[in-house]
């Protein structure tokens, strides 16, 4: 195993890390200034109205997007799987 190797790897996995939480980053951002506009223009600065919609989106991405990111998780997964004969030499 190459220095080489394991900076692609690790690369690769970090990629495909960001790629599957993406989504529900993106979501949770977007709630998050849409609330934050929201309190600013209400003046309304109650704590639960910051978590709750956030959480709500942040599960409701998850859901809309689980069969894509399975689909990136199991094609990682198969990769890493598929190099593992060539590490023993």
């Amino acid at each position: 195993m190459t220095p080489e190797f394991t900076l692609s790897f690790t690369r690769q996995a970090l990629m495909t890390a960001v790629q599957v939480a993406a989504p529900m980053l993106v979501a949770g951002l977007v709630v998050g200034l849409l609330v934050s506009l929201f309190q600013a223009v209400t003046q309304i600065h109650e704590i639960s109205l910051t978590f709750i919609p956030k959480i709500g989106a942040m599960a409701l991405a998850a859901y809309l997007a689980a069969g894509w990111m399975m689909d990136v998780l199991m094609q990682f997964t198969r990769e890493a799987f598929s190099l593992i004969p060539g590490l023993g030499g």
